[in-house]
């Protein structure tokens, strides 16, 4: 007999599967998205439906993170970000969105208090509104704490759609794998690491709304975004080597903070695969990768960097290959298996 495991739910190889086999084959190829638009039938962080000369952007989430507070933020704040994450990254502005909270019996108010009102601090400070919800309470032990599952909508004038071209550069926006470091830490009982504690190391959970004049001035260039979450850096460098035919990334130029590092190496993680909620990666055409730099550095993204660059070549041909520190290269593997259980 089969199961459901763990792993089905990491947003890697065996997410992708499972939701093959028993969603996506089942969706006639015309319900597979709105006329004129984007769904399931080009999988993204989100579906294109068009609306006059515009184009409306929905994207949801469920958010089921494992301790729902951690250094840097909490479930609430997260599931709002997340979102809106989400939609920025195809091209279009937040404007409404809708939550949906499922909380187990016994869970203290005023902890329900906080994340909720983080939640709606998101929304507020991005100027996103909050149009509806749901609310409901499971019996103890019927859920662990707390679910929550939101839903944001945007618009966009051109929005993005995940299809890398040859010779695409690839800019990422700031640090890999700050969120998934701090989730693993506290799920291994690290939570007196002094990185912890003096809060050299928190989650990078943040909007990526500071994004969208430089996304609007590069529209035309941009053939693909993504926000760096489950599966992480590795699991969107596969993703696009699928649609795009190879991907080369440049170790050296990866930025990792130190205690990443050290403890991804310490406890067996390589911290390309760790979850980042605030960073972005872009596939650009090379001729305006420099100039999209300097822009993302002068909007405030000072560690943005290019990382890699889109081949075709036969030596590639749906692989991500990266060159070492040391000169050699190694694949870069899809993340399988649950690296880091219930990280967003």
């Amino acid at each position: 007999m089969k199961f459901v495991r763990l792993s089905h739910g990491s947003g890697g190889e065996e997410t992708s599967e499972l939701l093959s086999e028993l969603l996506f084959s089942k969706v006639p190829d015309g319900l597979k998205k709105v006329s004129g638009g984007f769904g399931i039938d080009i999988l993204d962080d989100g579906a294109v439906i068009p609306i006059g000369d515009s184009f409306l952007v929905v994207s949801t989430d469920s958010y089921t993170v494992n301790p729902p507070f951690f250094p840097g933020g909490n479930i609430g704040m997260l599931s709002a970000i997340g979102s809106i994450n989400d939609v920025v990254v195809m091209g279009a502005k937040p404007i409404a969105g809708l939550d949906s909270v499922i909380v187990e019996e016994g869970f203290p108010l005023d902890e329900l208090e906080t994340i909720l009102n983080s939640l709606v601090g998101v929304f507020q400070k991005e100027g996103v509104a909050l149009i509806g919800g749901d609310f409901k309470v499971m019996p103890k032990g019927g859920i662990d704490r707390i679910v929550i599952t939101t839903t944001v909508l945007g618009v966009a004038e051109k929005p993005i759609v995940d299809l890398p071209k040859e010779g695409d550069k690839l800019v990422i926006t700031d640090h890999v794998g700050d969120h998934g470091a701090v989730i693993m830490m506290l799920q291994m009982g690290l939570s007196d690491a002094e990185e912890l504690k003096s809060g050299m190391l928190r989650s990078d959970a943040k909007p990526l709304t500071p994004l969208l004049p430089a996304i609007k001035a590069y529209s035309e260039h941009i053939n693909a975004a993504r926000d760096i979450t489950r599966g992480g850096l590795g699991g969107v460098l596969n993703d696009w080597a699928r649609n795009s035919g190879g991907v080369l990334v440049i170790e050296g130029d990866l930025p990792i903070r130190e205690p990443v590092k050290r403890y991804s190496e310490m406890l067996g993680i390589d911290p390309i695969y760790l979850a980042s909620e605030g960073s972005a990666l872009f596939s650009i055409r090379s001729e305006v990768a420099e100039d999209f730099l300097d822009t993302l550095k002068r909007q405030g993204f000072e560690n943005a960097r290019i990382i890699g660059e889109v081949r075709k070549s036969e030596k590639y041909r749906g692989y991500v290959l990266m060159k070492t520190v040391v000169g050699g290269f190694r694949v870069v593997e899809p993340p399988r298996g649950e690296l880091v259980p219930r990280i967003c």
